[in-house]
């Protein structure tokens, strides 16, 4: 399940795509533009910068700015800065493996088998996906161009 923490940090991100190349956003504006907790929201975006994903600028027209262009950011990165591996279990994990200590047989475990293809799939998907596809989509929506497919 995604935390409340990946799914602020996702609305701000998309915030900030949509205003990229306009200049720093104020973190109070994005709080209230997105009803998140300004408190929170700072903690999230100090991280986010820390792992360069993010830029700021102090002072008079200052706030936070994206650290590199909206396409070349993905879902499945912003998630895994902060929530860590996507996998549902450590055992399919690859960046964070560890063996069940229950499991006899990791090879034949059907459990093992189904969350990596979950795995797989789910990280097709979060690593496919820009911030950028992620505007397109909802102006697709927004626009009631909904048919518009969008291949993973």
């Amino acid at each position: 399940m995604l935390s409340k923490k990946s799914k602020y940090a996702l609305k701000a991100m998309l915030v900030l795509a949509k205003e990229y190349g306009q200049g720093p956003v104020l973190i109070s504006d994005m709080a209230q533009r997105e009803g998140i907790p300004r408190k929170f929201l700072e903690l999230i975006l100090l991280e986010l910068k820390n792992q360069g994903l993010l830029q700021s600028k102090k002072g008079k027209g200052g706030g936070y700015f994206l650290g590199r262009e909206p396409h070349l950011i993905s879902v499945g990165h912003i998630i895994r800065v902060l929530d860590g591996p996507i996998a549902p279990l450590p055992c399919v994990s690859k960046t964070a493996y560890m063996r069940c200590r229950e499991c006899r047989d990791e090879r034949s475990c059907g459990i093992r088998i189904v969350m990596k293809e979950v795995r797989d799939a789910t990280a097709r998907i979060m690593d496919s996906t820009s911030l950028e596809d992620m505007l397109k989509r909802v102006e697709a929506v927004v626009t009631g161009n909904e048919s518009l497919s969008f291949s993973i």
